[in-house]
């Protein structure tokens, strides 16, 4: 759930706000307009939160996925012929995956 509190309102300590969160994200506002925010990490590592709040990763995203909008995406097929890999035999199983080490968000 998302909570808003306009930062003139917001006359808690900040220890007192991150104690309340109980999972939530809490959105402080100036003018009505977002500015900051308290976001719970409890299941999350360092790196995942890096990379989540980088404005040039996100800015990488979401430029692929305007170009995946565009362009469309390509099959597995095409992508093992660009990698220099065997093509898969039909029927057979895929290999397994490798499990993340990332914790789940």
């Amino acid at each position: 759930m998302l909570k808003r509190v306009a930062i003139v309102k917001a006359t808690a300590s900040l220890a007192e706000f991150v104690r309340h969160l109980h999972g939530d994200v809490l959105v402080l506002t100036e003018a009505g307009q977002p500015v900051a925010a308290l976001v719970p990490i409890q299941e999350m590592d360092m790196e995942s939160l890096a990379v989540g709040t980088s404005p040039k990763f996100l800015d990488v995203i979401e430029r692929a996925r305007r170009r995946h909008e565009q362009e469309g995406g390509i099959s597995q097929e095409e992508m093992r012929r660009r990698l220099g890999l065997p093509a898969s035999a039909k029927g057979k199983a895929a290999p397994p995956r490798l499990k993340s080490t990332r914790k789940p968000s």
